[in-house]
């Protein structure tokens, strides 16, 4: 991207870290910089609770017997699983940390459309988080993320409410921070930037919000349902006060499957930042890399009725939420064969962002081929509920959109905190983290087909190896993730620092400090030139 920018001399004591001090300065900041480092914080306590969680799981696992906790506790421990992972984890995470720490950046504004709404968007997650907290030590909740009903809203005697409350609560931070981006995007953008030139990480953000501000309020009212029928005894979902299950179901997948989206679609954008960057090629095929990601947000809000093959719908409601499913293959598709096409003869820096952005293509490339299976109605109908399901959503939710997530960490640190750090811990920790991850979840493929049922606690003594090899990959898996806690925590104060630009990327957040000052850019740059220009580079290569 050829623009005119304005190197600032790397100022240290003015940047954004430095403009403040105390708790206070960070607890009533409206600087986004700020309320994403604010949000990187809140979100890694809720995942290694989350992680906790399901490492207990793993352990039970590892016999046959039920012999570490009860069939009760089991529940719990796999709900709170879910919960703090999905809702607490997984559909915040890029948004919240590294789009609200990019997007003004990516776009050359000063600032998001509305600061103090960010900053009231981390108030509302936490206020959420707290509830679901509550719940936690309260004694927990056993329905399953997906709180079905009747059991949900009659029949469960754990803390549903509390967790439900907090689950709509948080939803109101997601839409909050979803509007402040669409905006942002429209009406601050530099001068010259135009929607064609726009990074990708920003067609994600947008894409995504627009998911997030569409769906959210689906799941908010379907929650509030819930709680009538639970609190009031008002008859919506259960027949036996002459409500309808199957109408939960709708309107939770209604939101749930675009939520897989709101996970996976900003990973694609930092995927594609990423691996333009260390191929030093520009991406091949920019505009349908854009119109992919779109094409992804729609399909994603026609597709809700695949979770659904067995709940008695019509074999033609089925016929055509199978050919849906199968579409959403083909803007996947071409994002991966485009971002195979980039790395194709490119001058390829193994630095530890690439060894995650090839991590994600090809735990997503996995995770999107099994779930050609789950959209397919003779196969689903053997496969549901099984742990088959459990490892296709996995190899997509955490083999994507975590890869993802720490490749974007790894990619932008530099640039987030001014210092680098220690490559060799970071590249090991990718790989561990990589065997970990497919120790762990490829051996459920297997227990999937082979017809062990997900959530059951105890099971058959032939299926023991493949789950002694998935709770070993799974300590492998819980070590990698510790890791970069470590090291990322360790650069802070002694690793060396870095200049504006230690990548040697393009986009408008590699022309001012790390780092950045208060208000992003000492003057508004502008925007002359196409994205991703690494022509020097490629002229190397064709040379």
């Amino acid at each position: 991207m050829s623009n005119t920018v304005h190197h600032s001399v790397v100022d240290r004591e003015n940047d954004y870290i430095h403009a403040g001090y105390g708790l206070k300065s960070w607890l009533l900041t409206v600087d986004h910089k700020r309320i994403a480092i604010l949000y990187l914080i809140s979100i890694t306590v809720f995942f290694f609770v989350g992680g906790f969680f399901a490492f207990l799981l793993r352990l039970e696992l590892m016999t046959p017997a039920g012999d570490i906790v009860s069939a009760e506790t089991y529940n719990k421990l796999f709900t709170m699983h879910g919960v703090v992972m999905i809702f607490f984890f997984l559909i915040p995470s890029i948004p919240a940390v590294l789009g609200n720490f990019l997007v003004p950046l990516m776009i050359g504004a000063k600032d998001l459309a509305f600061p103090k709404l960010n900053l009231m968007s981390w108030y509302v997650y936490n206020i959420g988080g707290i509830f679901a907290l509550y719940a936690l030590v309260n004694g927990g909740v056993d329905t399953g993320w997906t709180f079905y009903t009747p059991y949900s809203s009659t029949y469960s005697l754990s803390n549903v409410v509390p967790v439900v409350i907090g689950a709509f609560i948080l939803g109101f931070s997601s839409i909050l921070t979803a509007l402040n981006f669409i905006v942002t995007i429209h009406k601050m953008r530099a001068p010259g930037l135009t929607w064609f030139k726009l990074p990708l990480f920003i067609w994600a953000s947008y894409a995504t919000s627009i998911i997030t501000v569409l769906a959210t309020p689906v799941i908010a009212i379907t929650l509030c349902l819930l709680l009538f029928e639970r609190l009031m005894g008002v008859g919506i979902f259960d027949p036996a006060l002459g409500g309808d299950p199957i109408l939960f179901q709708h309107l939770f997948w209604f939101y749930s499957h675009p939520a897989v989206y709101i996970m996976i679609i900003p990973s694609m954008g930092v995927i594609s930042e990423v691996v333009t960057c260390f191929a030093r090629k520009r991406i091949f095929g920019y505009k349908f890399m854009a119109y992919a990601i779109m094409a992804i947000a729609i399909f994603g809000f026609l597709v809700w009725g695949h979770h659904m093959f067995i709940s008695g719908q019509s074999v033609y409601a089925g016929f055509v939420f199978s050919a849906l499913s199968f579409m959403v293959a083909i803007p996947s598709a071409i994002k991966v064969f485009n971002w195979t096409a980039t790395l194709y003869k490119g001058h390829i820096e193994f630095r530890t962002p690439i060894l995650y952005a090839f991590g994600f293509i090809g735990l997503f490339t996995i995770g999107g081929l099994t779930g050609l299976f789950l959209a397919s109605l003779a196969t689903d109908v053997h496969l549901t509920d099984t742990y088959f399901v459990v490892a296709h959503f996995h190899y997509i939710m955490v083999g994507g959109a975590v890869m993802g997530y720490l490749g974007g960490i790894h990619f932008w640190w530099p640039k987030m905190t001014g210092r680098m750090y220690n490559e060799a811990w970071a590249k090991f920790s990718a790989l561990i983290l990589f065997v970990g991850f497919n120790l762990t979840f490829f051996p459920q493929f297997v227990l999937g087909y082979l017809g062990m049922p997900r959530r059951y606690y105890i099971y058959p003594d032939e299926f023991q190896v493949l789950n002694v090899l998935s709770t070993a990959g799974a300590t492998i898996l819980g070590l990698g993730y510790i890791i970069p806690m470590v090291y990322l925590l360790w650069s802070l104060r002694k690793e060396k620092t870095v200049g504006t630009n230690p990548w040697g990327a393009t986009g408008l957040e590699w022309t001012t400090q790390s780092p950045p000052i208060t208000h992003n850019f000492e003057k508004t740059p502008v925007v002359t030139g196409e994205p991703y220009v690494y022509q020097e580079e490629e002229d190397k290569v064709v040379a």
